[in-house]
């Protein structure tokens, strides 16, 4: 008999073998009530209220409580709720979303239509998590809504037929955000540049077809802006604001030299921050008091973050630019555009926040604990991830439950970063 596993299978009799020789680690129990339901957390900030967390790692780092493989190809991050972790691989020919137990064990998969195998293969994007569902879109505008305790599918809609999706060179990369009882994204398509779907049915509540530009590559964040809730993100060439109630275009701002907006806008009192890699710069844009459009108040053009992302702390814009020529990391006073602080030994690095700490990882896998200050930061402590092969480290860090969950080539690791 010619038996054959997928390699799914495979990964889960391995798994399996693991936990009877007593191979893995033991678990540590994660804080029950901590979630991290979506990209970025639950205010799609990237910022962490957890406290008692540890301020300094040991010598080689945190301890390892358990590592799964194998996650897929790809650079999904996790998505942490209803005592499970939610993520998504690419294994063979087919897109791959599936769920773990706290402890790492596999507890159900999903396949969510074709693998992307052209520029940069993998996975791109992290399920949603909310009220019991997940919302998940692959590479190429299928988008599916999935049972989060069973993986069974509610529904799916493909973007490219619905709406005509259109995307470049490195598809689709959007989180998807979901707001009462809709789900929102940004097929770029021209029977719907930015869509509503019921989140229950997948049905269409609103497509707008006022815009005529392709999506990019960013995921959205919501906001309030005298009244109205927003969806802001950035499409092809600019930064829209869309109502999320009517799918109204509010305002539109041209940004991006270069067809890789990736980084999340950052939006706070009637202010939107913009950034994107590769000499594109940062800007920091004022709504106009009638609502109806941005002006400027700063640019810089060495504050170009690619995809790692920025964060805003206390008045302060932290994050890393790409500078063509060279790399820095960068506190910036959110109000001015002036420098507060920079580093250029920490390299091409993507960051998240918790207890007074960013924690950060570079391209290359080198996790670094960076102390915030008012100088600044400092540079703490560092570690090297296990390097399989030689690809870059693109996803984000979550710290979620006292946990430090870390992504990279085919395999999840997990950190326990609480103080004893």
């Amino acid at each position: 008999m010619n038996l054959r596993l997928t390699p799914w299978a495979l990964a889960t009799a391995l798994t399996a073998l693991l936990l009877l020789n007593g191979s893995l680690l033991p678990a540590t129990e994660p804080a029950k009530s901590a979630e991290w339901p979506e990209f970025h957390g639950p205010n799609r900030d990237n910022i962490s209220t957890e406290k008692g967390l540890l301020k300094k790692w040991p010598e080689g780092g945190p301890r390892l409580v358990w590592k799964y493989s194998p996650c897929g190809v790809g650079y999904a991050g996790v998505a942490i709720a209803d005592g499970m972790i939610f993520t998504s691989g690419d294994f063979g020919e087919e897109e791959i979303v599936f769920a773990l137990d706290m402890d790492g064990k596999p507890v159900w998969k999903s396949p969510n239509g074709a693998s992307w195998q052209q520029a940069t293969p993998g996975s791109r994007t992290t399920p949603t998590y909310h009220q019991g569902m997940l919302y998940h879109m692959n590479p190429t505008g299928r988008l599916a809504a999935l049972d989060a305790k069973t993986g069974k599918p509610r529904w799916t809609v493909d973007l490219q037929g619905e709406f005509g999706a259109r995307f470049g060179t490195w598809a689709l990369a959007e989180n998807v955000v979901v707001e009462g009882d809709r789900v929102l994204c940004l097929p770029g398509g021209s029977k719907g540049f930015a869509v509503a779907l019921d989140k229950n049915t997948g049905k269409t509540i609103w497509a707008n077809t006022e815009f005529k530009e392709r999506a990019a590559y960013c995921s959205p964040v919501l906001a309030t802006h005298q009244g109205t809730r927003l969806l802001v993100t950035l499409a092809e060439r600019s930064v829209v604001g869309i109502d999320v109630k009517t799918g109204k275009l509010l305002w539109s701002h041209p940004f991006g030299k270069v067809w890789q907006n990736t980084t999340s806008p950052v939006v706070h009192d009637g202010q939107v921050f913009i950034t994107c890699g590769h000499s594109s710069g940062g800007q920091l844009l004022k709504i106009n008091p009638d609502g109806r459009g941005l002006s400027e108040v700063w640019y810089r053009k060495d504050f170009d973050n690619c995809h790692g992302g920025v964060i805003l702390l206390d008045g302060t814009l932290y994050g890393c630019g790409c500078r063509l020529g060279g790399k820095a990391f960068f506190a910036i006073d959110f109000l001015t555009g002036k420098t507060k602080y920079t580093n250029k030994t920490l390299g091409k690095i993507s960051i998240t926040y918790a207890d007074g700490m960013l924690y950060c990882v570079s391209n290359t896998g080198q996790m670094l604990l960076l102390a915030i200050t008012p100088e600044g930061c400092n540079l703490v402590s560092q570690f090297n991830l296990p390097r399989e092969s030689k690809d870059e480290s693109l996803c984000h860090p979550v710290v979620c439950g006292g946990r430090l969950y870390m992504r990279h080539d085919q395999n999840l690791y997990v950190y326990d970063v609480r103080t004893k």
